[in-house]
């Protein structure tokens, strides 16, 4: 460990520069200084315990819930149970690293101190494919909500020419341009202000789910839940695999590592509640519309709740009511997505990795202003403009490799800084990273070919990208050549 008055190591340098890695302690002292100003340290941990829920809470419990039903039967919450173990396996490591290494980077910065900057610039393009086209495709979802809200109340829905991209029957995607836009307003707001507006939303879509409970309830059948697994023990595994992706942006929390006011104690806490709180209300949820619903029923029936809600009441009103909340849902996850992505941004911008513009800080907001435009607008005109496709399916595997990279990460840090001070710890270390790092193997190798095609190009395009520039303008490279070109006589 460093003393007190010791400057941290410039950089941990091997003949290798690809290999090269950004020791902890540089990590942790340049926390939070950007371009001409600095992140504020102002988000408790309720608050930062809400990113989470806000990145994650939302299309999974909507939508994917029709789609997993159908193939476990009345044991889907058994399934969401299951994905929500594989899900805390990689939360443990995270949660590790977050408490050790406060910063904003996430999974990239833990990378860089570990693996090397070429690990770390591929975990980080890997990030921008997941926050970024992720966004987008939620964006293009909350449209279809805005629809069926429309629809309930006044009994009008926005023409297919105004709300689908090109080649998809329209000429702009305008609901999903319109919320990404909102979603940045706020986030120029601050730090402060945007998690206020945040844990708002995110209360509106927990009540939602609370109130479907509560109706739903009252339609219970007790013969819905039998046959429990009527298609067999694997179906509810294949339900399982398909559900983890509904546990993506727990880790959002850790992208706020510059701006907790206690990030040691509160990170690891936010990432472990927001996940026991997710997955608590995803089990309940399902537990409520299997027992209200034939599970045979949820074939083909892209809103279930809200078809439960009506069924159960008789009312139409109750379905415009959730799909109120679902609006609001999913407008909370574009929200606390684009901020996540903002921070990587930065994190990868300071160390020279992207463009400077993305570091650069506003004095009096004290958020990388130039970096929330440019990421809101392009995932703007990503939603609006261009059909997505396969290409949202590549998030998922840049997820999972994100989330491998982390597993590996708390392994090689434990035996490379023993001594280091660590507020959390895995249990059961190594197995639970090991198992972590192996159920995210075992889930990308369960993707199909058309989405490791795209998750190749990608990755092609972001190599080409870091050797032509990155690693030429990085800071830690430029430090080490510095370095190794001072005069050794005095």
């Amino acid at each position: 460990m460093l003393d007190h008055g010791q400057a941290p190591p410039l950089t941990q340098r091997p003949a290798n520069p690809l290999l090269r890695r950004k020791p902890v302690e540089r990590l942790v002292s340049e926390a939070g200084q950007g371009e001409g100003g600095a992140l504020k340290r102002s988000l408790t941990m309720w608050q930062l315990t809400m990113i989470s829920i806000g990145a994650t809470l939302g299309t999974g419990i909507f939508v994917v819930l029709g789609e997993a039903t159908p193939i476990a039967g009345p044991a889907v919450w058994i399934a969401f149970i299951v994905a929500g173990l594989t899900a805390l396996f990689s939360a443990l490591s995270y949660a590790e690293l977050a408490g050790s290494i406060p910063v904003s980077g996430s999974s990239y910065s833990y990378a860089y101190a570990t693996m090397g900057e070429l690990v770390a610039w591929v975990c980080g393009w890997c990030l921008v494919l997941e926050y970024g086209v992720s966004v987008a495709a939620v964006a293009v979802g909350w449209g279809q909500y805005l629809n069926e809200l429309l629809d309930g109340l006044v009994g009008i829905t926005i023409p297919q020419g105004f709300s689908a991209p090109l080649g998809e029957g329209g000429y702009i995607n305008l609901p999903a341009l319109v919320v990404v836009l909102l979603c940045m307003v706020f986030l120029l707001r601050g730090a402060k202000e945007s998690a206020r507006i945040n844990s708002i939303m995110v209360a509106v879509k927990i009540v939602t789910l609370v109130l479907f409970c509560v109706i739903g309830f009252m339609g219970i059948k007790a013969g819905n839940y039998t046959p429990l697994a009527p298609l067999g023990v694997t179906a509810i595994s294949t339900a399982a695999s398909m559900l983890f992706f509904s546990y993506i942006g727990f880790d959002a929390a850790s992208t706020a590592g510059e701006e907790a006011k206690n990030p040691k104690k509160d990170l690891p806490r936010a990432i472990m509640l927001s996940l026991l709180i997710v997955t608590g209300l995803y089990c309940l949820v399902a537990l409520v519309a299997v027992g209200a619903m034939p599970w045979q029923e949820f074939e083909g029936t892209e809103a279930a709740l809200a078809q439960i809600m009506e069924n159960v009441t008789g009312h139409a009103f109750w379905s415009i009511v959730l799909a109120a909340g679902a609006v609001v849902a999913i407008a909370s996850v574009v929200f606390a997505v684009l901020y996540g992505q903002t921070r990587i941004l930065f994190a990868m911008s300071r160390d020279g990795l992207v463009p400077k513009a993305f570091a650069k800080v506003d004095e009096k907001t004290g958020t990388p202003r130039i970096n929330t435009i440019i990421v809101c607008l392009f995932c703007a005109v990503l939603a609006a403009f261009i059909p997505l496709g396969e290409l949202a399916n590549a998030t998922s595997i840049g997820t999972l490799f994100a989330f491998a990279l982390v597993n590996a990460a708390v392994v090689i840090l434990r035996y490379t800084r023993p001594e280091m001070n660590r507020t959390f710890k895995v249990a059961l270390f190594p197995v639970t990273p090991i198992l972590g790092f192996a159920f995210c193997a075992y889930l990308m190798w369960e993707l199909p070919w058309i989405t490791w095609a795209y998750f190749g190009g990608w990755m092609v395009a972001g190599l080409v990208i870091y050797f032509f520039y990155g690693m030429r303008r990085s800071s830690l490279g430029l430090s080490a050549l510095a370095t190794a070109e001072e005069p050794t006589d005095k």
